[in-house]
């Protein structure tokens, strides 16, 4: 094979070489275009212009070969004397064209003229680092952009990043800002933007400069595709219902104003009772499933483009379908409702160890040391000897037998027991000596 290749490729490079001269022997000259120029015409935008060589015979096709050498090698032919690229110019551009004459079919070129354009002015690693934005699209007309960013390493505390974003021909500066604790702008909202959401592959320029009174901030470009960096709105009104003996989710796409079709989706199905999950993809707006009937079960969904994927939405809230989870509930309510009896219960008594609250409501009862049937035998064996021992009418002086604890519970129900009993002894006595 490769020494077919070469036999094949010396007799087109034999070809080349000698036509120029056929060209020549004829008088026909195919000379480089003039005056080539680089022009910055907006954010990331530059615009090659140049002319055709006067010298050149017109009587001839002829067309023009460009090639974008830095950043990005490119290329392709125009008839034109200008074009424009959308490039990122932090680091420069350089770029080199060439007539191109055709001559029985052949295409014959000129040298090449080379022009370029310098890198951005500014100090090594003071550009932003991780450039990363996203498109979000709350309603049809508004879409809403955000990004972020880390200060460069170099970058010093009084930096002060400003970012642009250009759509089209509309140019915006960042009007609200996000800052790091050094007070440095660190990321950008742009809560309206000019960004058209039925476009389809149209790019969106990010560029970040900066100042700083220690140092020369290097600006930075980044170009988005609007496509991959929109973040889908999630599917709208959805709803399960059983169909026979399946189970049948459907929904709305989101918010857009795209049709359907450009959407697909992901349905995740989680079954509560076995700890699963069933992540399927769909390309429609439904989906059916087999359930288990003694199972419960979870059910979400997220949308995305279904060409020129970007970022997937946020799953929709959960909707549930089946009955373990109603047993769950029951379950759980009654866990809750005995672990916060057992917490009041043991709340309530510790309040009353601290408080002594507990020997304030039933203080213990005192129990006598003498019985009180010990105390009335003692005093009436105290009246049997005094009616015994005098015949007269002399009230003796009784001693009390009760101790002085028990005086203290039963003394005055005694004092008027003894009191009576002396007037009945005297009494006696009386009627005696009569």
């Amino acid at each position: 094979m490769i020494i077919m290749v070469n036999i094949i490729l010396v007799p087109l490079w034999t070809a080349m070489a000698i036509q120029p001269n056929l060209l020549q022997a004829k008088g026909i000259q195919v000379l480089p275009p003039v005056n080539f120029t680089l022009t910055v015409t907006a954010l990331a935008e530059v615009l090659l212009h140049w002319k055709p060589n006067p010298d050149q015979q017109q009587n001839y096709t002829v067309i023009y070969d460009v090639e974008i050498i830095s950043p990005v090698q490119e290329m392709y032919d125009t008839k034109h004397t200008h074009s424009t690229r959308t490039v990122v110019l932090h680091d420069g551009f350089s770029a080199q064209i060439r007539t191109l004459l055709f001559y029985n079919s052949s295409k014959i070129g000129s040298e090449w003229v080379t022009e370029e354009l310098p890198a951005l002015a500014g100090d090594a690693e003071t550009s932003v680092t991780n450039l990363f934005c996203i498109v979000y699209t709350a309603s049809y007309n508004t879409p809403s952009l955000h990004c972020n960013w880390f200060a460069g390493k170099q970058a010093p505390t009084d930096t002060v990043y400003l970012l642009f974003y250009r759509y089209n021909n509309y140019t915006e500066q960042c009007p609200d800002y996000l800052q790091d604790k050094w007070q440095r702008n660190v990321g950008c909202r742009f809560s309206k933007t000019y960004i058209d959401p039925k476009q389809i592959g149209t790019l969106i320029i990010i560029h970040v400069n900066g100042s700083s009174k220690h140092a020369a901030i290097k600006p930075l470009e980044q170009l988005f595709n609007q496509d991959t960096i929109e973040k889908i709105n999630p599917p709208r009104n959805v709803t399960i219902s059983l169909e026979q003996n399946d189970t049948l989710v459907t929904w709305e796409k989101p918010i857009s104003p795209l049709s359907k079709a450009w959407f697909c989706y992901e349905v995740i199905i989680h079954n509560l009772k076995t700890g699963t999950n069933q992540l399927s993809k769909s390309t429609s707006n439904d989906f059916k499933f087999r359930m288990d009937v003694t199972s419960r079960y979870s059910i979400q969904i997220r949308a995305n483009r279904q060409y020129n994927e970007g970022f997937w939405s946020e799953w929709t809230d959960p909707l549930f379908i089946g009955e373990e989870q109603k047993k769950n509930q029951v379950g759980w309510v009654l866990i809750l409702v005995t672990v916060t009896t057992c917490f009041i219960t043991l709340f309530i008594a510790m309040a009353c160890k601290m408080c002594h609250l507990w020997s304030r409501l039933f203080p213990p009862i005192p129990t006598p040391k003498n019985n009180l049937k010990d105390l009335f035998s003692a005093k009436d064996y105290e009246i049997r000897y005094n009616f015994s021992l005098a015949p007269h009418r002399e009230c003796y002086t009784r001693a009390r037998t009760y101790t002085s604890e028990t005086e203290t519970e039963v003394g005055s129900y005694i004092d008027d027991l003894g009191s009576y009993n002396e007037d009945l002894y005297c009494e006696v006595l009386e009627d005696s000596v009569i």
